[in-house]
């Protein structure tokens, strides 16, 4: 269902600021735009942008305020100043930081008089503007109901929780996973390559057993969440020796083992606290204990 028509401020027009109003633009909502470096703006407005000239005219243009800039100490040089005019207002702030900032950010606005939705853009700019893109949101419900026909313009909006250091705490740890997926494919790719095997023939297969991988996930997250680890699938004693095989293979084709070898050392380090016959879910107590949680 398409949305009604709003007015939207975007703040900052970097590549990620510019694809956020440049969808806003196609949804069909009044897009005022505000940059430091005016000349970014031009093509929106050739599109049909309003440009303002200073912060203040930006803020004053809309009730909904949407700022992607550099990082918050940036956010904070540009709204501080016109922090009077925030009362009513409604800010979302998809500026890259930690959940920290997020909660000091939560409060400023509110003292601020202002609504507050810490959001995270789980996609490059090319991405936004389509709905199988996630955008997480943290803060008030509320909030998030009233604005999400305009929000959804950007990509699927996912409200996580009221805590609004959430959107930032799932970005961290979601791109940690895209991270440790990428670098596992990429060695794998290295080894299989070491024998001849190109990119594109590999990467079939490891999309198809990734697909399997997400069943496991699945059925780790309930033991996870029961602190309960049975090993009738395959024990971390039985993931040791299976590692070991890959270690071999990667070592023979001079295929470098930092990676295989740091998931080995965490995999015995949850063996010696006795959970070799446990399923591999139970390596979160180590990483759990690493982090000083239990």
């Amino acid at each position: 269902m398409r949305s009604e028509p709003a007015a939207v401020t975007v703040l900052g027009l970097g590549s990620m600021g510019t694809a956020l109003a440049g969808a806003l633009l196609k949804g069909g909502h009044a897009t005022t735009v505000w940059n430091r470096s005016p000349h970014k703006a031009k093509p929106l407005a050739e599109r049909g942008a309003t440009v303002a000239a200073t912060p203040e005219e930006a803020v004053a243009a809309s009730p909904l305020l949407i700022a992607c800039v550099l990082d918050y100490a940036a956010l904070h040089t540009v709204l501080d100043p016109v922090a009077d005019s925030l009362a009513g207002k409604t800010l979302v702030n998809l500026t890259s930081g930690s959940p920290e900032q997020a909660a000091e950010a939560a409060a400023w606005a509110r003292a601020h008089g202002a609504h507050y939705l810490d959001g995270a853009i789980m996609t490059t700019p090319p991405g936004v503007g389509s709905p199988e893109m996630m955008f997480l949101y943290s803060g008030e419900r509320t909030v998030f109901d009233t604005h999400r026909p305009v929000l959804a313009s950007l990509g699927d909006p996912l409200h996580l929780g009221t805590d609004p250091g959430l959107a930032s705490l799932y970005d961290a740890a979601l791109l940690g996973l895209m991270w440790a997926a990428m670098t596992g494919w990429l060695h794998g790719t290295a080894l299989v390559g070491a024998e001849g095997t190109p990119a594109t023939a590999f990467t079939p297969v490891a999309i198809r057993w990734l697909s399997a991988v997400t069943g496991f996930l699945t059925t780790y997250a309930p033991q996870v969440d029961a602190g309960h680890y049975p090993g009738d699938d395959a024990t971390v004693d039985v993931q040791i020796a299976a590692i070991d095989h890959l270690i071999h293979a990667a070592a023979a084709r001079g295929v470098d083992n930092a990676l295989p070898e740091l998931l080995k050392a965490t995999m015995e380090r949850t063996r010696a606290a006795g959970h070799g016959s446990s399923s591999y879910a139970s390596v979160i107590e180590t990483l759990r204990k690493a982090a000083g949680n239990r």
